[in-house]
């Protein structure tokens, strides 16, 4: 898959966390893996998910960003 970098936390010098679109119209989440006592709180994850942190100012540049650019949701074709 190739990945379009759409937002990354400003200030950060790591670029994490950071939200991508890829060419399958999937979006793909990089940021720190929440606690042990966080993930407990999960419900129904599969073998190889993990849910990480990312601040609410990220997703939402990410979605702006993402409807900037006239972005239609993937058709799955």
């Amino acid at each position: 898959m190739q990945l379009e970098l759409l937002f990354t936390q400003v200030n950060s010098s790591s670029s994490c966390p950071s939200v991508y679109l890829g060419d399958t119209g999937e979006f793909v989440v990089q940021g720190p893996a929440v606690d042990e006592s966080t993930a407990a709180n999960l419900v129904g994850v599969d073998p190889g998910e993990v849910a990480v942190r990312i601040p609410a100012e990220v997703l939402l540049g990410a979605v702006l960003r993402y409807t900037d650019r006239g972005a239609r949701p993937h058709s799955g074709e």
